[in-house]
Order: C-alpha cells, then structure tokens, then sequence
C-alpha cells in the first residue's frame, strides 16, 4: 500500500461520525459538572506571594462558566499554611486550603488538631516553596545565629514549624521573635533582631522591594541529615533577588511542598460534588496552569504526585485511574497501529512519512478501530 492509500484512509477514517475529542471523564463525572455552586479555597498571604496559587486555580478551574459550568471558585487570603489548616478544619466555609507538608505531618505527630489523617484529604501536591533565611549585615553564616534573635513568624504558624525543624537539624540555639513578615524586615534594618525567616513562591514580592542599600542579605541554609523528611534541597539566584544576590552568586536553601487539601466529607454530597466538578476541571485542563501568565512555579508540578502516608480525595484518585489507564490504552493502540503502518508500507518506508502525517493517520486508525468495534 502507497502512503497516498495510507492517507487516503485517513481522509476516510475522519469523516466518520466519531464525535468530538475523547475525555478521560466518565459519564457519571460528565453528569456532575452540572452547576453545584462555589468553591471557596483559601491560601497565604500577599507578603509572601502564595495568595498567587489560588489566584491562578480561581482563574483556570472559572474559565469553565464560558462552557456551561457554573462552579465558581473564590480565592481567599489566609495567614500561612498553619492557620489555613486550622480555618479549612473548622470554619465550615473554607472548601480547600493551600498548607504545607511539615504543617501538615507536624499536627499529625502531635495530635494538637484532632486525627486530623482521618478528617483531611489531598487534592494535589503542588510546588514547591522556599524557605529564605534574611539576614543583617553582621551576620556570615547560619551558624552566626546561634545565640540571636531570629523572627519565626507568629506562634504556631507554619514559618515557625519549618523554623522549629531548620534549627533542631542545624543544632542552633536561638532566641525566637514571634512578628509578622513586614514588621520583621523593619525591625532586622534597624538591627533590632539578628535574621528572619520567611517562606513563600520565590520570587517574594515583599523581598523583592527591598533594596541593595538596605544592607540586608540571603543566607545559604545547608541541607543537614534530618530535613530530608520534609523538605528538599533548592537554590536561589541572582535572577530571583538582583538586589539581595549578586550576579553568578547561588544561595542553598530547602524547599517546602504546598499541598491543595479539603475536607474529607464523604457525609456531604454537596460538598463531594462540589469537588468531583472541581477536580474534573483542574487536571483535565492542567496545562493551561503552565503557560504565562501563570506563575513559572506550575511547570514544576505532577498533580499526580503522592503525598506519602495521606490520602488522597476519592475523586483525585479517580481521575488519576483513569488517566493511567487511558495512557495505557493509547500506548498500546500505537504499538498496534505501527504494526500497522508497517504492513502498509511495501512500497514506502514508514520512516519516510512526517510526524504530523504520522498523527494525522493515528487520528484515522483510532477512528477505524473504534468503528469496527461499534459494529
């Protein structure tokens, strides 16, 4: 068979009544995009720049009201990972909050919140955050700390949890401020306190402003044995900070995982429908997250990612099956289909034929095979 029969067949093939394109949905998560109502999700604060996470999710998952779903998702600003946690426990408004994992596995070890394994669910690992170390002039090295003041943010929030395990795995003493971000910098330009830790979506809009006159500087945070469990090595450079890193400079620091977490309400149908509809939206359309004018951090995300030891929302892991199992299927239907080019080329090699005609004649053997199925 000539390539021109090929392509004729494919010609052929695609003006059968196929439909439109394949959704990995099945038809009960197709029934449930009907209108279910608001999606409140609550996430950091401004200063810190992980308001943007929920920003980016209202805008992707809201897109959908132009193609007859009405779910709407509302961004909250919180007060950081801990007290977004406590809020989507107990507030009743709060659908979906964006905390971190040393938030989360630390109220698990200590049991302050509840069993809350048992009353929370993940949606998502999302990106990672970094933790920045801001420091005064006097100050060389992490070590230089031992025995100062350093800002950890207020009591029981999340920038103190990830203070609480920097310090204990670096062996440090130090005297702990309890102040808010911006108070914090104010307070180390005026010496007052030694350094203060901040975490958030690098760039941090509030450290971005700070100018180089300002005396102020990153330190490098080391990767000692007892981080690996809740955080992960990363850097920081010039391009992130111009004012705070010189140019080539990197600074090591330790990242943190935000995670998209709800309420595991199997008792509230409402709520469960709300979040099949939300979830359908999202990782159906997830790529258009990585694309400007998206925060950059949403290349590095795999939704399907496991948050180890917590489980994740039903819905979530349903979609994530049946995404695998789509991928599987369409792995082996091309396997089948280069056999079948093969027994079609006798006059032209397979290897002469364009990726785009390539495609273009999958296109056409899926709808071939999916007919004869059908008959």
């Amino acid at each position: 068979m000539r390539l021109a029969s090929v392509l004729g067949l494919a010609a052929l093939c695609l003006l059968a009544p196929i439909g439109t394109a394949e959704s990995i949905a099945d038809d009960s998560s197709k029934d449930s995009l009907a209108a279910t109502g608001t999606v409140t999700i609550m996430s950091g604060s401004t200063f810190d720049g992980t308001a943007i996470i929920a920003r980016d999710l209202a805008a992707l998952v809201g897109n959908g009201a132009a193609e007859g779903r009405s779910l709407r998702v509302v961004p909250m600003i919180g007060q950081g990972p801990a007290q977004t946690l406590r809020d989507v426990l107990t507030l009743g408004t709060v659908d979906m909050g964006v905390t971190h994992s040393t938030v989360l596995n630390h109220y698990a070890r200590t049991g302050e919140l509840g069993p809350i394994k048992d009353q929370l669910v993940y949606v998502a690992k999302l990106f990672n955050e970094d933790l920045h170390l801001l420091a005064g002039a006097d100050v060389a090295t992490v070590q230089d700390l031992n025995g100062k003041t350093v800002n950890v943010g207020p009591e029981g929030s999340g920038t103190e949890i990830a203070g609480d395990i920097l310090f204990e795995a670096l062996g440090l003493q130090v005297e702990v401020a309890h102040l808010d971000a911006a108070e914090a910098v104010e307070k180390l330009k005026s010496n007052e306190i030694s350094a203060t830790i901040l975490v958030g979506t690098t760039p941090i809009a509030g450290l971005s402003q700070i100018p180089a006159e300002a005396g102020l500087k990153l330190l490098p945070v080391p990767y000692p044995q007892g981080l690996e469990d809740d955080t992960y090595p990363t850097v920081l450079t010039h391009d992130d900070y111009p004012a705070l890193i010189e140019a080539g400079a990197r600074i090591d620091t330790v990242g943190i995982c935000a995670v998209l977490v709800a309420l595991n309400e199997k008792a509230s149908p409402e709520r469960q429908a709300k979040l099949q509809q939300f979830v359908e939206r999202l990782f159906s359309t997830f790529d258009g997250l990585q694309e400007p004018p998206n925060h950059p951090k949403w290349q590095e995300v795999n939704f399907a990612a496991t948050l180890e030891e917590w489980p994740r929302a039903t819905e979530a892991q349903a979609w994530i099956d049946r995404a695998r199992s789509a991928s599987l299927a369409e792995t082996r239907e091309r396997e089948s289909f280069k056999k079948f080019l093969a027994q079609a080329g006798d006059t032209v090699s397979t290897e002469s034929v364009s990726e785009a005609d390539q495609e273009k004649l999958f296109r056409a053997f899926k709808a071939w095979s999916k007919a004869q199925k059908s008959n």
